[in-house]
């Protein structure tokens, strides 16, 4: 697999020799540094560790330092990526152009938060009837049983946190790759808010 770690920038749109518009996203990807190898034999799998985004120095405390190799500055974001296909050694830099001949990407990222939601916007319940003597309009209802088992089963959909979680996008279309500016046009929306941090991988079931 080969993957890179970006930001999202925001999104644009783009129109293509036809004419046609696209819904685009920018994912700018600034140098990712190869800080160490994960190996079969020591660890179990096979991955490599990318980090991006120097740190200051005054950040960085002496353990946290300890783990970057000599010569290469602490990073303010590591990521490891499992079964890295490109040949690479500690000190290379990987950027957009390794998606040089791929069409399609999958992107991680965390979607956005929403807080505290209920159970119509959270899981699209349709809610009671709106009539005027309704007493139940937005309510959850019943949970569990009058028998046994009296009790509420795990995974019940209900009310609570809504968003903050890891989420895929799978098998987007790479419009466009600018290796000047350092950034990918991707078809459609990607997780996350804005200036949130992504992993852009080549796509598994494409």
């Amino acid at each position: 697999m080969i993957g890179v770690i970006g930001k999202k920038i925001g999104m644009t749109q783009m129109f293509d020799e036809a004419g046609v518009l696209t819904p685009v996203t920018v994912v700018q990807v600034e140098d990712n540094v190869v800080i160490g190898h994960r190996t079969a034999e020591k660890n179990g799998y096979d991955a490599v560790i990318l980090g991006t985004i120097t740190a200051k120095k005054n950040r960085v405390t002496k353990p946290v330092a300890g783990q970057f190799p000599k010569g290469i500055a602490a990073c303010k974001i590591v990521r490891e990526i499992r079964d890295f296909e490109k040949e690479c050694k500690v000190g290379d830099k990987i950027g957009v152009e390794v998606f040089e001949g791929t069409n399609f990407v999958d992107v991680i990222g965390i979607s956005k938060g929403k807080g505290y939601a209920g159970v119509m916007k959270r899981h699209g319940f349709s809610g009671g009837r709106a009539s005027h003597g309704s007493k139940m309009h937005r309510e959850q209802g019943s949970v569990g049983q009058n028998t046994q088992p009296a009790r509420t089963f795990p995974g019940k959909r209900m009310a609570g946190h809504m968003g903050n979680v890891r989420r895929t996008a799978q098998n987007l279309r790479i419009v466009k790759i600018d290796n000047e500016n350092k950034i990918i046009l991707i078809c459609g929306a990607v997780p996350g808010a804005i200036n949130n941090t992504v992993i852009v991988s080549r796509a598994k079931r494409k």
